[in-house]
């Protein structure tokens, strides 16, 4: 199997991929040389599954990656890596943007604040409803927001990483044809 190479060394191994409990129902797929196969097609994708799942689902992105990188042939290393495209520290301002986006796609009407008159800086939060009808009343929002965010930067991370794999190959073979040249 080829090596990663300076760029990629931090990338789980095979070992450690095969090693997780949470894949162990892929195992036999994950044998597959393809998927962890250094190319462009495959790299492009599984950075794209990876960020499509990444920011997509809050839960169980590796494994989905991973299960989406067999179907089509993509590869392992990076679309596992790629879904920690949200974390903790990403999760709010990921969220928060794709909630605005989907009020903004699907015309939903925010709840107006009540303000504070003894600090109109600080919001007041409604006491008659509950958290969960609170966190439930973000849902069509969220979603519309979170799939059309997810979808987009899946695809813009494909054709980003094709095109900057394309020009790197393009100068590499253009400054040795240069060095050929006496």
């Amino acid at each position: 199997m080829p090596k990663p190479g300076k760029y990629f060394s931090r990338l789980p191994t095979p070992e450690q991929i095969l090693g997780n409990r949470w894949l162990a129902w892929l195992r036999p797929w994950l044998k597959e040389p393809k998927l962890w196969h250094w190319s462009r097609r495959g790299v492009a994708m599984g950075v794209a599954l990876g960020v499509f799942f990444g920011l997509l689902i809050p839960v169980a992105q590796i494994p989905l990656s991973v299960a989406a990188a067999i179907v089509l042939r993509a590869n392992v290393p990076t679309a596992v890596a790629s879904t920690l495209v949200s974390n903790p520290v990403t999760f709010g301002p990921i969220y928060y943007g794709a909630y605005r986006l989907g009020v903004w796609v699907t015309g939903s009407k925010e709840r107006p604040k009540t303000i504070n008159l003894a600090n109109p800086q600080i919001p007041v939060v409604d006491e008659k409803i509950s958290a969960w009808q609170r966190i439930n009343s973000l849902g069509k929002p969220l979603l519309v927001g979170l799939s059309i965010t997810a979808v987009l930067m899946g695809l813009l991370t494909y054709g980003t990483i094709s095109l900057v794999w394309r020009w790197r190959v393009w100068a590499k073979r253009r400054s040795r044809a240069h060095r050929k040249i006496p």
